[in-house]
Parts: C-alpha cells; structure tokens; sequence
C-alpha cells in the first residue's frame, strides 16, 4: 500500500501532467471553432480529468494571446457587457500541429514503454 507521501508525490505528478497538456487540449477547442467564448471552453472540458478553472483558463488564454497565437474579438452581449472570442491565429495553428506531433510521439513512446510492465500484471 502506497505511503501518504507516496499518494501526494502521485497526485502532484498527475497535476503536472494536466497542466501540460491542457496548452493543447485549449488550442485546439478554439481550433476547432470559428470563435469561442471562454465558458464554451469550460463546458468542453467539464467532467472530464482537465475540467479548467476561471483562475486557470483566463491566464493561459491571455499568454497565448500575447504570444500570437491567438486574437480576440469583442462581441455584444444580451444579458450584459460585450464578450471577449478567442479565435486562433495562422501561427497558432501551426504551434498546434506542432504540439500535436509531439503529443503524438509521446504517446508511442509511452506506450511502448509501458507495454512490458502492463503485460506481466
């Protein structure tokens, strides 16, 4: 049975490896789109192991803004003041393609790796 130092060292590492992918998983729900709108983005994610924070979203949207990989537009609201879509860039879809190779190469590295041990369970 795994120590409680054990289990906090699991979930930090499991945190991490949320955070790294979500750059990717965000990029390409608003790739996906022609504009998005932050929470459309939440609701994506909702229920599921990278269910995205207010906290957490707003300020990787605004990195990636600031790196160009995305623009903004603002657009009126009905029930309040005008809201911020996100669209992505051209030089945001080709950082995307880009993760997504690499994501892609990951995933069989892992998977080969792992095989050995998931086989002899």
């Amino acid at each position: 049975m795994m120590s409680e130092e054990q289990i906090k060292s699991l979930h930090a590492t499991g945190q991490q490896l949320r955070r790294g992918v979500l750059e990717l998983v965000v990029l390409s729900a608003i790739a996906a789109e022609e504009e998005i709108y932050p929470s459309t983005i939440q609701q994506k994610l909702k229920d599921t192991p990278l269910e995205v924070k207010e906290g957490t979203l707003y300020p990787l949207l605004t990195r990636l803004k600031n790196s160009e990989l995305l623009q903004y537009t603002w657009r009126e609201s009905t029930g309040g003041p005008p809201r911020k879509y996100f669209s992505i860039t051209d030089n945001g879809r080709e950082f995307l393609d880009g993760l997504l190779d690499t994501w892609n190469q990951l995933v069989t590295a892992v998977h080969q790796n792992t095989q050995n041990h998931l086989n002899n369970e």
